[in-house]
Formats: structure tokens, C-alpha cells, sequence
């Protein structure tokens, strides 16, 4: 019982005064959940503020200390029919592997009972055109009954479960009219069995369930997939730190131990476990998730660096500027959790028409009752005729409007080189007006590469290359990638922050940087023309070169972006790098609005910003400090080559090292959105013209039944122009195909 259930322990009290508790929430099947359980929670005495993240169900209650109890939190979610439990990853995590394990189930024993149902029915349509004897006919029907009763009662126990949930708190939502139509469709094809009737609607009800089934399964999938990776950035978090005590002595303490003022000791190899000012020492440093750029800062005494970048090969003494909950990594991390909660509360297009359908089904067969008993009509027939609206109005159509276009529309990206992560990505992709793009490993190729290399001597270019083979540094593996020959020199030594040297044929050879090999006027001159560009030199005797490394723009970038400007999208660039470095590249995409040097929390403000002006907003980004803008966008892409954390926030991944995916996956969730749009428009008025005729008596159940699955038939043909043909040549192709249609989105 909630009463006995002492939940004080996982309660943090903040220093605003306000008491701060997680929750796992249970039964959340729709985005219009958390509409109900946040209103519901901020009408208790005392709540400040309550959101729920749909993606990981995890609730987040702040409340002022001292006026609420957590276990009144769980009574009121009790109360609004949900089941609450503290937030833990792990026992979440095996929850939902245990859902979807029994989803996959649900999911098989309806595709294996709709395939037998669907050949059995076959040979009742074709025989009752021919010479089927009744006796064979009554015999494949009971033979459908005995597979699809149970088939629908183990199958359909997601929607029956939600269905009840629902009701048993006087609420309603999608799952309800699926339920009654099911049950009602169901019970007609028993009764017309025992009559040995012509028609009976198993295959129909079996192949529904199947179908949304495949929705709601793709759907837990893409949650599970982001939650498994997003979880949390422990593993850019040191847990430990070495702290220089005043004695001059170095203790290996928690990270949590330290504070602000403290000495710390970063080794080579380790990550910087705090904010902090360098006092000693100089390094190169990895600090992508600050910055998005991928080569290594250089750093000395007075540089700042910051919590999660990895220093690689020089010792440094930091002076403590923040630690634990103050660092710029807990700021990315809070961050990134705030906006994937209000990303969260978008509600699809299907939620939001299941909110006025529901009750409109069910008063309409009311109402024919009624109207029928009043009129003088018995109760039975009043109530066939309440049966067949409600059978007519089976939200069959409507259920199947939105996920069968996901599914064809998925296997559409997926040919186009691009995965979803969401369930819901077609809809806001389909309202982008706005593309923000990051600049290192987005609009530019993820790896580096020699941009002056047809400008340099072969012999110098090729003994530069295979010293880079003995070299650990990123820009010398971009050099050592256009080595002929592929044998390392022998004997070479590398300098930590400067370079290799070899001793070739009795001459000198050196590869690093320009002061380590003399040439800091030709690299300075060098660079002078390509400020994108990092410099490396090589001091072969007395003959010296400077080779420029950098990311080069993906190959179709500028074609992409012209053309994706003219059709009337806004392009933008926010990029962590420095603003010198990308001026260059907004200037040849032909981009005017850019900015450099943005931390994560200045990226979400300019979104934020431009959401305030009514902006639909496409982030497009790779680097680790992009994974907050990601979440905080309206919709958002990311490329393979991102960090695993980037992609988990991103709604889709694209492949390959054009940009074209970018324009390709707008051109279809356009097209998906607009097909939903018409497949409800089809469910709704096909009820505009079927209800009257049902009401007024002019529709048996048989022929109701037909017309339901005719909508049905309608809205999937429909569905097929998501793949950009004709449905027809959609048909024939899948039909000699040997790819299922699911395999896209499960691959």
C-alpha cells in the first residue's frame, strides 16, 4: 500500500527549498497521457512543477518541502490509474524488455492466426462464387473461429488492458472504440458462424490487430533503442579525481569530494574530472562535447577546460572552478534531459483525433438506440441497428491510418540510407520550415584529410605520409591515409605535443608541428588562405613543407543546401567551432545566417528563440554537445558517424557521406504527413456517409462489416504512395519481392 510505503529516501531536497522525486510510471500508452497525469499532479497542494518524458516514462515531481508527502503523489497517480514506482534504470530497463518481449508475442501469434484466417477465407470468397456446399462453408468458418478466439484473446490483451484501465478511471482513449469494434466484429462472425451464414469478418479482426500490433511494437522499439544509449553521460564522467592535498601530497578521491578551490592532477590518457583553470602544465585536449570540433585543442598554464574532455599527452594542475553538480557536463546533462521532456509532450496526429472519436462513436450507436425504441422499434432491432453503427464506425480505418504509413514510409527512408528513431519524426518533419545545421562532422565529412596535397612536391608528400604512420596525433592519421607505401620508417621517436623524427638515409626527418620543424612563417602564410585548415609540417633536411589538414565539405553539401533554400527553407549554422573556421563554409553554401563558438546551452537558446517566433525547427548535428540541441529541436537529425549518444537523441540517422538523406527524409515525412491526413480524411468521411445510413436502418451488420473493411482496404492501398509510385506498381513490386515490408524498420 502507498500509506506504508516509505519513499522519503529517494526524495532530494533542493537548495531553492523544493523536494525533488523521480518516478517510473506504468499503463502510459499515448502521448495524451501526459496531459492527464501532469494537470493531475499540479492540482495537489504544494507541486511546483511535474513532467513526464514519454520516451523513458520517467516522471519528474518537484514540490515545496514540508507541504506534500511523496506517497500523496503516488495515491494521485494511483487515483488516475497509474501505477508509480521509484525511478531506477535498471528495473525499468527489465520491464520494458519484458514488454516488449510479450509485444513480439502478441505480435507473432497474430501475423501466424491472420495468414491461416486469410487462406481459409480465400477459399470461402472464391467458393461461394462457384460450388461450395454449406457444409464446407459452416466448416472453414468454424475452423476460422477455433484459430482467431484465441488468436484475439491472447493477441489482443495490449488494447483490452488499456481499453480497462481507461474505463475502470472514467476516461477514454484510442484503444476503446478499437476494443468495442473488435469484440463487436468478433461476436457477428460467432453468431453468423452458428447460422451458417454466407460471410463472417475473423480474417478482418485478426489482421487488424496484427497491423496495429506492428504500430505500437516499432514504436516501443524506437523508445528502447534511445533509452539504452541516452540514459545518462556516465561515460564521459571521471568518478574519480587526483587531488593535491596543501602538504603537496596526491590523494586519489571521489569526484564528488571535491570543490571549488581544490588542486587537481590530470594525467595523460585521463578525463578531466572538473571545470578548471590550467595553473601548470600544457596539453592537447579532446573537448568535442563543449565544442563539436574534433581536433585537439592545445592548452597551457591560464587555459580553461572543462569536465569530460580527455587530455592526451602532456600533465596538467588544474585550479577547480566547479565540480559535481556545477560542471558544464551536469549542465549538458540537465539540459539534455529537460528538452527530451518537452519534446515529449508532442501529441500525434492519431492521439489527437482518437480524443473526439472515441465519444462520438459510442454517443452516435447510443443515440440510434434511442431514436429506434422511441420510434416504436423493438429492442432487438434497435439494438442490430446500434450494432451496425458501431460495427460501421469500427475505428478499423482510423487505427490503421497512421501506422501503415509509417510502415511503408520507414521502408522509404530506409532505401534512402536513413533509420527513425521515433515513432512520431514524419509529423514534425513534415512542418520543418527552419534547418539548423552544425558545421564538424555535419556539413563537413567526419574525418580529416590533406586539402593541399596537389600542391606539394610527391616525394615530400609521400615521405611525410609514411613518417605519419609512426604518429598518434589525428592530424598525422590523416596524412599517414595517403601513404603509397604503407612500411613505417624505423626507429622513429615521437615528441608528446610536438611530432615524430626519424633518421633517414643519414638525413633528419621531422613531421609535426611548424615550430617543432621550423616552418612557423610558411605554415603562418599557409594558413593565412585556409583558416578552416590545421597545419602540420614536415623539415626533410633542409627542405621544409606545410601540409593543411581539415574536414572537407560533404561532397554534394552545396547542391543540398541551394536547393533546400530554394524551395523556401531557412538554413542556419550553429557550430561550437571557432567562428573564423566557419565563416569559410557559410560563405561557399551560401548561408548568411551562422554563428561560432556556441556552448550547448547558447545552441538551445538560439532554438528556443526561434521556436518563441513560431519557427518548426530541423537540428541537424553529430557532436557530443549537439545531443541537447537535438533533444531541445522541434525535430532532428544526426549522421551514422555521430557519437552514440548524438544519435539516441536524434529522431533519425542517415548513412553514408552525402547530405542528400537530409533532403530526401524531409521530401518523404511531407509525403507520409499529407497521406495520414488523407487516410483520416477517408475514415472520416466514409463515417460522414456510412453512420446516416446505418441510423435510419438502411445497413445490415453483413454489409457494415464489408464497408468497414473496404475503409480498411482503401486507407492501406493509400498508404502504399508513401513509397513515391503508384500504389498499383507498390502492389506488383511487393508481391515479386522477397523483402517484407517490415524488414526496413526492423533492420
Amino acid at each position: 500500500m502507498a500509506e506504508t510505503l516509505d519513499l522519503s529516501i529517494y526524495v532530494k531536497r533542493q537548495d531553492d527549498g523544493t523536494a525533488h522525486l523521480d518516478l517510473a510510471i506504468e499503463g502510459i500508452d499515448c502521448a495524451a497521457c501526459i496531459d492527464e497525469i501532469e494537470g493531475g499532479l499540479c492540482q495537489l497542494p504544494g507541486v511546483v512543477e511535474a513532467r513526464l518524458n514519454y520516451t523513458n516514462h520517467r516522471l519528474a515531481v518537484e514540490w515545496r518541502d514540508g507541504e506534500l508527502s511523496p506517497a500523496a503523489v503516488v495515491e494521485e497517480l494511483q487515483r488516475l490509474g497509474y501505477k508509480a514506482h521509484p525511478f531506477q534504470a535498471r528495473l525499468v530497463e527489465e520491464e520494458e524488455t519484458r514488454r516488449a518481449k510479450w509485444l513480439l508475442k502478441c505480435l507473432a501469434v497474430a501475423g501466424f492466426a491472420s495468414m491461416n484466417i486469410m487462406l481459409l477465407a480465400v477459399s470461402v470468397w472464391s467458393g461461394n462464387v462457384t460450388d461450395i456446399t454449406p457444409e464446407i462453408r459452416d466448416f472453414f468458418h468454424w475452423l476460422a473461429a477455433l484459430i482467431a478466439l484465441p488468436a484475439v484473446a491472447y493477441a489482443g490483451q495490449p488494447f483490452f488492458q488499456s481499453a480497462m484501465g481507461a474505463l475502470r478511471n472514467g476516461r477514454t482513449n484510442m484503444d476503446v472504440p478499437i476494443v468495442v469494434g473488435i469484440l463487436l466484429a468478433l461476436g457477428m462472425s460467432v453468431v453468423e458462424t452458428v447460422n451458417s451464414a454466407e460471410h463472417t469478418y475473423f480474417d478482418s479482426v485478426v489482421m487488424l490487430l496484427f497491423f496495429l500490433l506492428c504500430g505500437r511494437y516499432l514504436d516501443q522499439a524506437m523508445r528502447r533503442k534511445t533509452r539504452a544509449v541516452a540514459g545518462n553521460l556516465a561515460s564521459y564522467r571521471a568518478e574519480v579525481a587526483h587531488k593535491i592535498e596543501p602538504n603537496g601530497e596526491v590523494v586519489l578521491v571521489p569526484t564528488a569530494a571535491l570543490k571549488a578551490g581544490d588542486r587537481v592532477l590530470v594525467r595523460p590518457g585521463e578525463r578531466v574530472a572538473v571545470d578548471g583553470v590550467i595553473i601548470s602544465g600544457s596539453s592537447e585536449i579532446d573537448e568535442s562535447l563543449v565544442t563539436g570540433e574534433t581536433a585537439h585543442r592545445a592548452v597551457r598554464a591560464e587555459s580553461q577546460v572543462y569536465a569530460g574532455s580527455m587530455n592526451y599527452n602532456g600533465t596538467l594542475t588544474l585550479h577547480v572552478t566547479a565540480a559535481g553538480k556545477g560542471t558544464l557536463l551536469d549542465e549538458v546533462e540537465r539540459l539534455l534531459g529537460n528538452a527530451a521532456a518537452a519534446k515529449s509532450r508532442y501529441v500525434q496526429l492519431a492521439d489527437r483525433v482518437a480524443r473526439v472519436y472515441a465519444p462520438i462513436v459510442h454517443t452516435a450507436a447510443a443515440l440510434t438506440a434511442i431514436a429506434w425504441i422511441v420510434s416504436g422499434a423493438s429492442v432487438h432491432d434497435a439494438l442490430i441497428t446500434a450494432i451496425s453503427v458501431l460495427i460501421i464506425t469500427c475505428p478499423c480505418a482510423l487505427a490503421l491510418a497512421v501506422p501503415v504509413v509509417q510502415v511503408v514510409a520507414s521502408g522509404a527512408l530506409f532505401r534512402a540510407g536513413v533509420f527513425l528513431n521515433a515513432g512520431d519524426a514524419f509529423e514534425r518533419l513534415a512542418k520543418v520550415d527552419t534547418i539548423v545545421f552544425d558545421k564538424t562532422g555535419t556539413l563537413t565529412l567526419p574525418t580529416m584529410s590533406v586539402v593541399n596535397a596537389g600542391d606539394l612536391e610527391p616525394a615530400l608528400l609521400q615521405a611525410a605520409s609514411r613518417l605519419a604512420l609512426s604518429s598518434h596525433h589525428p592530424l598525422a592519421a590523416a596524412v599517414a591515409k595517403i601513404a603509397q607505401d604503407r612500411r613505417p620508417y624505423e626507429d622513429v621517436v615521437e615528441e608528446p605535443g610536438r611530432g615524430v623524427r626519424a633518421i633517414v638515409n643519414g638525413i633528419e626527418m621531422r613531421l609535426g608541428s611548424p615550430a617543432f620543424c621550423g616552418a612557423e612563417d610558411l605554415a603562418k602564410e599557409a594558413v593565412s588562405l585556409d583558416p578552416t585548415a590545421s597545419a602540420i609540417a614536415l623539415l626533410w633536411g633542409d627542405k621544409r613543407a606545410c601540409l593543411l589538414v581539415r574536414q572537407a565539405l560533404r561532397p554534394d553539401a552545396v547542391e543540398v543546401v541551394t536547393g533546400l533554400q530554394r524551395r523556401g527553407f531557412d538554413c542556419r549554422i550553429l557550430s561550437g567551432d571557432r567562428p573564423e573556421a566557419v565563416a569559410p563554409i557559410a560563405a561557399a553554401l551560401g548561408i548568411k545566417m551562422w554563428r561560432g563558438g556556441c556552448k550547448p546551452a547558447e545552441k538551445i537558446e538560439a532554438l528556443e528563440a526561434l521556436k518563441v517566433e513560431g519557427r518548426k525547427v530541423l537540428m541537424v548535428g553529430d557532436g557530443l554537445n549537439d545531443a541537447p540541441a537535438l533533444a531541445a529541436a522541434h525535430v532532428s537529425l544526426s549522421p551514422i558517424s555521430a557519437a552514440d549518444l548524438t544519435q539516441a537523441q536524434a529522431d533519425a540517422v542517415f548513412l553514408g557521406d552525402r547530405l542528400e538523406p537530409v533532403q530526401k527524409t524531409i521530401e518523404i515525412s511531407r509525403r507520409a504527413h499529407s497521406l495520414m491526413q488523407q487516410n483520416l480524411g477517408i475514415a472520416l468521411v466514409y463515417n460522414v456517409i456510412a453512420v446516416p445510413l446505418a441510423f435510419f436502418g438502411y445497413v445490415t451488420p453483413l454489409v457494415a462489416a464489408l464497408a468497414m473493411s473496404g475503409s480498411s482496404s482503401l486507407v492501406t492501398l493509400n498508404a502504399l504512395r508513401a513509397r513515391g509510385r503508384s500504389p498499383v506498381l507498390a502492389l506488383a513490386e511487393h508481391a515479386t519481392s522477397a523483402e517484407p515490408v517490415l524488414a526496413p524498420q526492423g533492420a
